[in-house]
């Protein structure tokens, strides 16, 4: 057996502002709780789910302490450099914050960075030119 990933969880500090965020980001809820929300993001894709910070770590035992970069970012790969851009200007909207704007790669490629409003890092990248 392969390992495989059905659904990548985000510990949040806020759920109803997190879920909001992904919601105007065009995510499909398929479960909304109290405490966790699920998005399908579309065919062939993981589900994302958001957890309460605090209960996210409590229901893996560990320690709800730690801060700064963490070491993960998301990445969605569009067919073309206006869909980076659309994007972009799209988590803005919706709540998130620019890190890096979208710009020509040297590898030929364009990219840039957004954070959701919980510090979680996108990257948005296109190989087109």
């Amino acid at each position: 057996m392969s390992l495989q990933v059905s659904t990548i969880m985000l510990g949040v500090d806020d759920l109803v502002r997190a879920k909001r965020f992904y919601e105007r980001l065009g995510c499909e809820i398929d479960k909304d709780t109290r405490h966790f929300v699920s998005f399908v993001l579309g065919e062939g894709s993981s589900r994302l789910a958001l957890y309460e910070w605090e209960a996210a770590a409590q229901d893996a035992g560990v320690s709800p302490r730690g801060s700064g970069f963490r070491g993960v970012s998301l990445h969605f790969n569009p067919d073309s450099r206006e869909v980076v851009d659309e994007m972009m200007h799209n988590a803005v909207a919706a709540g998130g914050s620019v890190v890096r704007e979208a710009a020509a790669a040297p590898w030929g490629g364009y990219f840039g960075y957004f954070s959701d409003p919980d510090g979680y890092l996108w990257k948005v990248t296109t190989y087109a030119s």
